[in-house]
């Protein structure tokens, strides 16, 4: 089967199941009910991706498909548009942001590509009367670390960021002096502040780096997880009250949880 026979055919199911003989809950919903589930599903996808396998991406990308073309399928019963309009209208907009594929301009680094990227954006808010910022598109609903990244990287891309690495670095130090300073203070509404600028300079740092500080902080939150996990197991093998234990005891069993993940990593 190919891939426009299996997206006739997942089309069909959701026609089926709003239909006045299909599924009662499926009937109900509408875009806004089903927004949620789009979140959700989305979550499962990204996590299926970092900590998953593959069988466990194609389950999601299933299920994230199937929400999008309910969606859609809901906005063309209404006459609002047609699923074979959006996919033109995103065919079209890709065509016309990617003029180094599609047309002879050249670009001399990857820098100005995205330079360029921007001001086609902008030009197409201008002409749909949208106020053609640089954070136009940006949805102020993203989660913070994703949304910093975004603000850092639009920024960049028409000039405004530190001259250097080693510039930002300097802010973040500087932003963690400013923090303890208002922690001595003991001004909760300072500390709140500057603890905000200096996760908001960790972010420039990291993406200066090649690396996106919502996923470098979702990975560790899973290695404490498997790691906090692994200690409770070894405290049930040794018989062992884990709350109970004290502090020390803990530690003991993290170090070895540690070495152990350290150990199959090694092995991988």
């Amino acid at each position: 089967m190919d891939n426009a026979q299996a997206l006739e055919n997942l089309v069909a199911v959701v026609e089926k199941l709003t239909a006045p003989d299909g599924c009662s809950w499926d009937r109900e919903q509408t875009p806004e009910t089903l927004a949620d589930y789009v979140i959700e599903e989305s979550h499962e996808l990204v996590a299926a991706i970092r900590f998953g396998n593959q069988a466990e991406v194609m389950g999601e990308l299933g299920d994230l498909a199937f929400l999008v073309l309910f969606i859609a399928h809901l906005y063309e019963k209404n006459g609002a548009f047609t699923l074979a309009r959006t996919l033109e209208n995103n065919r079209q907009k890709m065509i016309r942001r990617h003029p180094h594929v599609f047309g002879d301009t050249r670009f001399e680094n990857r820098d100005d590509q995205l330079a360029a990227w921007e001001a086609i954006k902008r030009s197409e808010h201008s002409e749909n009367n949208d106020k053609p910022g640089i954070f136009t598109s940006l949805p102020k609903s993203l989660p913070p670390l994703i949304r910093a990244y975004r603000l850092h990287s639009k920024a960049a891309r028409v000039g405004f960021t530190w001259a250097t690495d080693e510039e930002v670095e300097q802010q973040v130090e500087a932003e963690w002096l400013e923090f303890l300073d208002a922690s001595l203070s003991k001004d909760e509404k300072a500390e709140k502040h500057e603890i905000g600028d200096m996760f908001f300079s960790l972010v420039e740092l990291a993406r200066r780096k090649g690396i996106k500080a919502n996923e470098a902080l979702d990975l560790a939150c899973e290695r404490f997880l498997q790691r906090f996990e692994r200690m409770e197991e070894i405290a049930r093998e040794k018989k062992l009250d884990f709350p109970a234990l004290s502090l020390d005891e803990k530690d003991e069993l993290w170090n070895q949880a540690k070495s152990e993940q350290a150990g199959k990593t090694e092995d991988k």
